[in-house]
């Protein structure tokens, strides 16, 4: 397994479902979107690296928060 992905869980804003990703911690601190895999919706994802890259904050927001 490639050490520098690492699965992650976060709640859709619309419908609730968790969802599960990966993320590349060696792209450092970043922003996408997603679409929900149950709702179609999309997720605008803030995801937040510390430094030493031991962890990973991720914040879901729907497209008009």
């Amino acid at each position: 397994m490639n050490d520098l992905l690492r699965c992650e869980h976060y709640g859709c804003p619309y419908c609730g479902e968790l969802i599960e990703t990966w993320v590349d911690i060696s792209q450092g601190s970043q922003q996408t979107i997603e679409d929900c895999r149950v709702c179609c919706r999309p997720i605008e994802l803030s995801i937040e690296i510390t430094p030493d890259q031991q962890h990973i904050y991720l914040t879901a927001r729907s497209d008009n928060e």
